[in-house]
């Protein structure tokens, strides 16, 4: 993977962006990718707007552009369990295979995402899991949306 900080804002964000939407949804329907996606832009742009949620969701980064913001999301710890290096599926993220079609669907959707065309199928959502597991936080919580495998949750408040 090239040095995003090599790369200008716009296409290290996407990179990442793809990268991590294909380790941790590559094999879901597309229409979980995208959500995925737009949940990353939500924490994205609320990063942006408080300090409480960039302290929450970018370890107290704040971006002055949201591929900047995209880009201290996806690398804040524990927001994206496959960005650690022992998570199973942290080989998907670090060196995807260079053909993937699924891949491909992933740079194409977080183009897509970055870029303002694709809508937010989550209502808004900031938190999430996968459907399998039901982590302490979510006990009481009403999701927003439920997509392809994937929980969607808005702000907790």
């Amino acid at each position: 993977m090239i040095a995003p900080d090599r790369l200008p804002a716009r296409d290290a964000a996407a990179e990442l962006l793809a990268r991590v939407l294909y380790a941790e949804a590559g094999e879901r329907p597309v229409r979980a990718i995208e959500a995925l996606a737009a949940l990353a832009l939500n924490r994205a742009r609320a990063v942006r707007a408080c300090p409480a949620a960039a302290l929450r969701y970018a370890g107290g980064a704040t971006p002055a552009s949201l591929p900047r913001a995209v880009i201290a999301v996806l690398r804040a710890p524990f927001q994206f369990p496959t960005r650690h290096p022992r998570h199973p599926a942290h080989a998907r993220f670090a060196a995807p295979p260079p053909g993937d079609p699924a891949l491909a669907v992933c740079r194409r959707i977080a183009g897509r995402a970055l870029g303002g065309a694709l809508p937010d199928a989550t209502g808004g959502a900031l938190l999430w899991h996968d459907e399998t597991r039901l982590p302490r936080w979510a006990l009481g919580r009403l999701p927003s949306a439920a997509i392809g495998g994937l929980v969607f949750y808005p702000e907790p408040g």
